[in-house]
């Protein structure tokens, strides 16, 4: 029933895309400040709504972005715009937002989409679901999908340690950082989609 082969691939295709040691600078520096227990629940947060997302597009993706009438390149440059956003308040040191909100959107948006579940992710599992065949394809393919939400969690979860470690001192160095590997992630994925748009024109 269980495909090895199916799982180890589309395991090993999101592992690459969300880049969970990747996330980590971001997250650390988007939650930097806040009490261990917030950062812990802001964690499973993100966590949760990047599972949630990626198992409506995994289950109706194709059909949403047909009602839509929004192409995949579009999506890609839409998310692109919205991380290089981000990525400047980072580098320039505009991460403060309301206090009642700050804490939810946060997790929300950009951890949870589009940084867990960005085009790419969501790509990837809208293919994996269409080609799964049979049962056993399907519970490997969302096997492996709760498998690397598990492993997400996980890695956010027991980065916060390094803050004790680093300081004050070093959470701005990691937020400069992260600041501008978000701008290249975000500055590549708006190339990618444009490119995409040319070549399907």
């Amino acid at each position: 029933m269980f495909d090895v082969a199916v799982f180890g691939s589309l395991f090993l295709t999101l592992f690459v895309i969300m880049d969970p040691p990747g996330i980590t600078p971001i997250f650390l520096a988007l939650t930097a400040g806040r009490p261990a227990r917030m950062q812990r629940k802001m964690a499973l947060q993100a966590v949760s709504v990047a599972f949630g997302v990626i198992a409506v597009f995994g289950l109706l993706g194709q059909q949403i972005l047909d009602y839509l009438h929004v192409s995949v390149p579009a999506l890609m440059i839409a998310g692109g715009l919205l991380l290089l956003l981000i990525a400047l308040d980072l580098l320039t040191g505009k991460t403060d937002e309301p206090t009642q909100t700050k804490d939810v959107n946060v997790a929300l948006v950009p951890l949870g989409m589009p940084l867990l579940a960005g085009p790419g992710a969501i790509v990837s599992v809208i293919l994996a679901v269409q080609h799964a065949d049979s049962v056993g394809s399907q519970i490997s393919v969302w096997t492996a999908i709760i498998a690397m939400h598990i492993v997400l969690w996980l890695t956010m979860r027991y980065s916060l340690l390094i803050i004790r470690v680093i300081k004050d001192g070093g959470v701005v160095l990691v937020t400069r950082l992260a600041g501008m590997m978000l701008s290249a992630i975000a500055v590549q994925q708006i190339i990618n989609g444009v490119t995409q748009v040319i070549q399907n024109a």
